[in-house]
């Protein structure tokens, strides 16, 4: 049996509003709350958990899209004018990359994790 990741908890600050922007700009499946978790599907064996906390350090969710996923999420950022960049530390510089010949771009969400869409895995 492949191992996969099954879900992981996303700390937010609002956990109702973080899960309906995952579900909102990516097109996750919204599956609501689930104990105290209020859950978003990722695919049929991933899903993000996401709970309130009052603090938490940022982390870094990437997400690999086909050309066309990128072309609908991308203008979904666009149309909630949400800032984005080409990299991690230029998160808001309004450009994406083409890094190893696909497209990436960072933006944050509402709780201030920095996500990252990208076309092609990158060369190692």
């Amino acid at each position: 049996m492949t191992i996969t990741l099954n879900h992981t908890i996303v700390p937010s600050h609002n956990k109702i509003e973080s899960a309906r922007f995952y579900s909102r700009i990516f097109g996750f499946d919204y599956a609501g709350e689930f104990s105290h978790f209020v859950v978003v599907k990722v695919n049929d064996t991933l899903s993000l958990d996401f709970d309130n906390r009052e603090k938490f350090e940022s982390h870094h969710y990437a997400f690999k899209v086909s050309e066309q996923e990128f072309d609908e999420i991308f203008g979904r950022i666009k149309a909630e004018n949400i800032k984005y960049g080409s990299g991690p530390f230029e998160p808001e510089n309004m450009s994406i990359n083409h890094n190893d010949g696909g497209r990436g771009v960072y933006f944050r969400d509402p709780s201030g994790h920095l996500l990252e869409m990208l076309t092609v895995d990158y060369a190692m």
